[in-house]
């Protein structure tokens, strides 16, 4: 079913995504919405606090029929956060480094115009979205959650000065890899409840994370489950060989890999730091749920 025109436009753009590109993306998705005959608020700020602040005015003042998010994951991360369960729909104009949720939703990616026309002219598509409660605060997430290797690598990345970009990440891969041990876990899927030593786990509503790595390749954004991929205990030469089968998704026949499904997962783990859709999220334990048709996306 088309949408309807959408004319009270919220405008997001995260200037610094896609190494500075997001910010000429982000003016050229502004004069489009408003060439379309868009009413259009740049609710942008400072820094993120600052714009959640403006856009969550915004949506709960009823000022909105939809909010454009310029960037990457991490600016589709916080628009889900704000769109969640609320009448406002999320676009996303995808102009980061990995954009794993609009590629995998079958957005346009690097084509402003063209993700700004949707606005007008596309549907909406309602998607679940991953849950979880932290003193008394709501956190949501769109695509993968990982509390395992992944994530150790983004503490120490997030550590880094030098360099910039994904090289930063990929010189906190090379600098972790040779000290990195596995993590004793305990991981409950609904009622199954299961002890390991892994390199990761990842609870999935999205198939990929990290820039095209499809960690959960069955993983669908409206099927009402969480997939969980586990990465048992393997030597890090092993786990080399592995790693770049999971950008196929073809590690998923490997024999220590293990693919599980469920509604809630509670994940257990000291000394662990998750990130979720690559922006840092919250310490293990966490208790995880799936939220049926929490969101809708333009698309």
């Amino acid at each position: 079913m088309r949408s309807p025109r959408l004319s009270r436009v919220g405008l997001l753009v995260n200037p610094t995504a896609g190494k500075g590109r997001a910010a000429a993306i982000g003016a050229r998705t502004h004069t489009a919405l408003v060439a379309s005959g868009h009413d259009v608020r740049d609710l942008s700020g400072s820094t993120a606090a600052v714009a959640h602040g403006r856009a969550a005015i915004a949506i709960a003042s009823g000022d909105l029929d939809v909010l454009v998010v310029v960037g990457g994951d991490g600016m589709v991360h916080l628009g889900a956060n704000l769109c969640a369960e609320t009448d406002v729909a999320l676009a996303v104009v995808a102009a980061g480094t990995g954009n794993d949720n609009a590629r995998e939703l079958g957005l346009p990616v690097l084509v402003p115009e063209t993700a700004a026309a949707l606005v007008t002219v596309g549907q909406t598509r309602t998607v679940d979205l991953g849950r979880c409660l932290v003193g008394g605060r709501t956190r949501w997430w769109m695509g993968v959650l990982g509390g395992g290797f992944d994530s150790v690598v983004n503490e120490r990345a997030a550590r880094m000065t030098w360099p910039q970009g994904a090289m930063r990440y990929n010189l906190a891969v090379l600098r972790e890899l040779p000290t990195f041990r596995p993590i004793p876990y305990a991981i409950t899927v609904d009622d199954q409840r299961i002890e390991t030593e892994a390199m990761l786990v990842a609870v999935a509503n999205g198939p990929a994370f990290g820039g095209g790595m499809r960690i959960a390749p069955d993983a669908a954004y409206d099927d009402g489950l969480l997939d969980v991929a586990i990465v048992h205990r393997i030597s890090t030469l092993e786990f080399l060989r592995v790693f770049p089968k999971v950008f196929a998704g073809t590690h998923v026949s490997h024999p220590r890999v293990q693919m599980l499904r469920g509604r809630r997962v509670r994940l257990e783990a000291d000394g662990i730091i998750t990130q979720a859709d690559g922006e840092r999220f919250e310490p293990l334990p966490l208790d995880l749920e799936v939220v049926p048709g929490a969101l809708r996306v333009v698309t």
